[in-house]
């Protein structure tokens, strides 16, 4: 079950990951972004697939472009769109392969931080 996290980033890294998530939603027209770091420090982002023959989230890409570059965990997420809460899906995809207790915020489009929970 996610825990509850401060809505508010204190780490200057955290905020590079919502420039990120915002600038891919908005270069790729999706409708989510997602960004999130691993533990070497290296940074992923996705946006949404939604074809008709495959459907993924944004954290879904972004964690599945890290596993494919060889990362071996995660440190923080963000997730940006118009979603009032955060998805259980990324949650799982976030936990399934960075373990518990990883910080995942939800941003607005505007990038102010709306909800943040751990895995």
């Amino acid at each position: 079950m996610p825990t509850n996290v401060p809505n508010e980033l204190t780490d200057p890294e955290d905020h590079k990951l919502v420039t990120l998530a915002r600038t891919t939603r908005a270069r790729t027209r999706a409708a989510e972004g997602a960004c999130l770091r691993d533990g070497d420090g290296r940074t992923y982002a996705g946006a949404t697939v939604d074809l008709p023959t495959l459907r993924l989230t944004a954290a879904q890409v972004a964690v599945a472009m890290a596993v494919a570059s060889g990362s071996r965990g995660l440190e923080a997420v963000v997730v940006l769109g118009d979603a009032a809460v955060l998805d259980e899906a990324d949650l799982s995809v976030v936990r399934d392969f960075g373990g518990h207790g990883v910080p995942v915020h939800l941003a607005a489009p505007d990038g102010t931080i709306v909800a943040s929970v751990r895995s």
